[in-house]
C-alpha cells in the first residue's frame, strides 16, 4: 500500500501502473495480481480504509465529554493526519473521481455520511452558542474545505511533520468557528468608532485653526 501511494503520488492516478507498483514494492506483477485486480481496487482500498478512519474520528468526537471545540480540534487533526497518511491518504484521497462508477458510489455515500455527522456537531454548537457560524452547512463545508485542502499543498520532505502540521491545521479552523467572526465585528466596530472619534477631532482643530487664521487676518494692522 506504501508503494501505492508513492506511485499515485509521484506519477498520477492515471499514469501509475499495477508493474511500476509492484516493482516500487519489490514484487512480481504477477504477486501484486494476486491481492488486487487492478490499480482502480488499490485506489478504492486507500479510499475505504481513509474514510473508515473519519467516520471512526467522528465517533469518538460525539462520544466525548469534553467542551465541543476540543473535539471538533482532535476530529480535526485526526482527519488531516489521515490525509497525509502514507498508505491511505495523500493523492489517493484527492482522486475518488478515477473510481469506476460502482465503488465511487460507495466511497461517496460513507464521506455524506460523514459530512451529515460534522454538520450535525456544529449545528449543535450553532444551537447552544457554543460555536458562532451563521449557517451550519456552509461553516461545515468551509471547516472541511480547509482541512482537505492540506493535502494538496503539504509536501513529505518539508520542515514539518504530518503531526505538526495536522495541530496547526485543525487550530485554525476551529478557530473559524469560534470566535473569528465575532472578533472581526468587534474589531470593525471599534475602528469605526476610533475613526469617526479621530474624524471629529481632526475637524474641530480645522475649525479651531480656520478661526486663528481668520482672526490674525481681521487683527492686523
Amino acid at each position: 500500500m506504501r508503494a501505492a501511494a508513492r506511485v499515485f503520488r509521484a506519477r498520477g492516478f492515471a499514469d501509475a501502473g499495477m508493474r511500476d507498483i509492484a516493482i516500487a514494492a519489490d514484487l512480481s506483477p504477477g504477486n501484486l495480481y494476486h491481492y488486487f485486480r487492478g490499480k482502480n481496487e488499490l485506489l478504492f482500498f486507500c479510499q475505504d480504509r481513509s474514510v473508515d478512519r473519519l467516520l471512526d474520528a467522528l465517533a469518538a468526537a460525539r462520544n466525548d465529554r469534553r467542551p465541543l471545540p476540543s473535539r471538533l480540534g482532535d476530529m480535526a487533526a485526526a482527519h488531516v493526519r489521515c490525509l497525509l497518511d502514507e498508505v491511505e491518504g495523500s493523492a489517493a484521497h484527492l482522486e475518488v473521481d478515477a473510481l469506476p462508477p460502482k465503488l465511487r458510489t460507495r466511497i461517496v455515500a460513507k464521506r455524506d455520511q460523514y459530512e451529515r455527522g460534522v454538520r450535525a456537531l456544529v449545528a449543535g454548537g450553532v444551537r447552544a452558542g457554543t460555536l458562532r457560524a451563521a449557517d451550519p452547512t456552509v461553516a461545515t463545508r468551509a471547516f472541511l474545505g480547509a482541512l482537505n485542502w492540506t493535502a494538496h499543498w503539504f509536501r513529505p520532505d518539508g520542515a514539518q511533520s504530518p503531526q505538526e502540521i495536522a495541530e496547526l491545521v485543525a487550530d485554525y479552523a476551529v478557530a473559524g468557528l469560534t470566535n473569528v467572526k465575532s472578533n472581526l465585528k468587534s474589531n470593525l466596530k471599534s475602528e469605526t468608532v476610533n475613526l469617526k472619534s479621530h474624524d471629529q477631532h481632526r475637524a474641530h482643530g480645522k475649525r479651531r485653526g480656520d478661526r486663528r487664521r481668520v482672526r490674525a487676518v481681521q487683527d492686523a494692522p
